[in-house]
């Protein structure tokens, strides 16, 4: 009898990827994209239009001249991250048992976004902004919604207490529905492959839609809502978790969600059987300037009893274990 393996795949999200441009979707909404779809019906140039939004490698500098979107967050690495994730469910995929994909998925307006945000002066706030809680109660910062006021302090002061995070103002991204929600192909790619050969659903996991909560850890928001079961503890999750014998992350980003994700599965696995979860160390990456972060992450969860590994180690050891 061999072990089971469960796969869980952090927000492997378009938005979160330094892609190249040959992996970006036209964006229909764009300048040039828009005035030509406004008077098309049907005939040869629909379908070039058409076909440039489904393959934008088949015309790259096609008669649309639609511009490409751009990923919102992209975290410096990531796209490798993704290949190697791929390559790891093709190369393990007879000892996969079970694949969970989390997904980012959040409105345009939230908490954590700058259009929710407006300065003591009436000016926007950019993205990357943190947001104290003794700010928002000196007028630096307010919701542009005045009537959002009294929920917000409760939010931060709730926040900063719980010790893990300030507010951050982060750029609009994985707005659900949007291109950057999507999964990166190639993983999804692998995964579908997975799905076809062993008759398996991959299962989705949400997190991020209640706008007044941030979201990281696929297990609980930071400040639950005693009012949407979405953002408290998902103890169902964690025992389907804890049937596997190993658990095996991956994902996006190591400094935040793959981090709060991982944090708290340690906190609340029922078994605490710690010594069962992996962590793929070549496919994470922090965003742009967490380093530290993620490297503290790293080093608490292998002084708790996480295993660190690279993919290839991990698969040189399905291959011994299979021989």
């Amino acid at each position: 009898m061999t072990d089971s393996i469960h796969l869980v795949l952090i927000d492997p999200q378009n938005d979160f990827c330094d892609l190249p441009a040959g992996w970006c979707g036209s964006d229909p909404l764009s300048e040039s994209a828009g005035g030509l779809t406004a008077g098309l019906t049907t005939g040869p140039q629909t379908a070039a239009f058409i076909g440039s939004l489904v393959d934008p490698l088949a015309d790259p500098a096609g008669p649309t001249a639609a511009k490409l979107h751009a990923p919102a967050l992209p975290v410096p690495g990531a796209h490798q991250d993704m290949l190697r994730i791929a390559r790891l469910i093709d190369e393990a995929s007879e000892r996969i048992s079970a694949i969970t994909v989390t997904l980012d998925s959040h409105h345009r307006l939230d908490i954590a976004h700058p259009g929710f945000w407006t300065t003591r002066d009436d000016l926007p706030v950019a993205a990357f902004t943190q947001i104290t809680a003794a700010q928002l109660r000196a007028g630096d910062y307010r919701p542009r919604d005045a009537t959002a006021l009294a929920r917000a302090q409760r939010y931060l002061d709730e926040l900063e207490q719980r010790g893990r995070y300030t507010l951050m103002v982060w750029p609009v991204h994985c707005e659900i529905g949007s291109w950057g929600h999507n999964v990166h192909p190639a993983v999804k790619a692998a995964y579908n492959r997975w799905e076809d050969q062993h008759l398996r659903v991959v299962g989705k996991l949400s997190k991020g839609s209640n706008p007044w909560t941030e979201h990281y850890s696929a297990v609980r928001a930071e400040v639950p809502d005693a009012n949407d079961p979405a953002t408290q503890l998902n103890a169902a999750w964690l025992a389907e978790l804890d049937r596997a014998d190993q658990i095996v992350i991956a994902g996006e980003a190591g400094s935040h969600c793959v981090r709060a994700t991982v944090e708290d599965i340690a906190d609340h696995l029922p078994s605490q059987r710690l010594d069962k979860l992996v962590l793929l160390t070549d496919c994470m990456s922090p965003v742009g300037g967490f380093d530290a972060q993620q490297q503290t992450f790293l080093d608490n969860m292998r002084k708790r009893g996480l295993r660190l590994c690279s993919s290839a180690d991990f698969l040189s050891a399905v291959a011994a274990r299979r021989a």
